[in-house]
């Protein structure tokens, strides 16, 4: 494949995806590394010939995102029509495993809550959350003030038995 970049390693296919194919396809035959290599730059040049045919006829159409049907015209004008039912096998399989994802992931969806229930479930989580901080806060403030009160009772405790003991020395004193 002739690159005007010079970074055809950016181009290719991972080597990884190609060795895991021929050994799927092909598993009880070994292929030689210049194989599997000349399989890596043929495939890759296959998949550029098809997107940049499929991008003239998405640009003649005046269009901007390459479609499916883009890919499916570029093959047919390249002598690749025998492919085509392969692709639209593939093109349904890969329509109908993308549709089963978004499915899954719209767990909200597949709860079958609807959505006020849901919001009216969300607001009293956040008034529980709220009543517990406020709990928590009461709580705390309430030890600061019984600690506060007892370093007080203790200061004027402290206070007092100094005084009582100074006032037990002078009463030594006066005897």
């Amino acid at each position: 494949m002739a690159s005007s970049s010079g970074n055809d390693d950016d181009l290719t296919i991972p080597r990884a995806a190609i060795n895991k194919m021929i050994k799927e396809t092909l598993p009880n035959v070994r292929v030689a590394n210049d194989a599997r290599e000349l399989v890596v730059n043929c495939c890759t040049e296959f998949i550029h010939l098809i997107s940049s045919e499929a991008n003239e006829i998405c640009n003649k159409s005046e269009k901007k995102t390459i479609s499916p049907e883009h890919v499916i015209q570029a093959l047919e004008s390249l002598g690749f029509g025998s492919y085509i039912s392969e692709v639209k096998e593939v093109l349904q399989e890969c329509k109908t495993v993308a549709l089963k994802r978004r499915k899954a992931s719209s767990r909200l969806e597949n709860l079958g809550i609807p959505e006020e229930e849901l919001l009216r479930q969300q607001q009293e989580l956040f008034a529980k959350a709220r009543q517990q901080q406020a709990e928590l806060a009461q709580q705390e403030w309430l030890q600061m003030q019984q600690a506060a009160q007892q370093a007080q009772l203790a200061a004027t405790a402290s206070a007092s038995n100094q005084a009582g003991s100074s006032q037990d020395e002078e009463d030594d004193d006066d005897i």
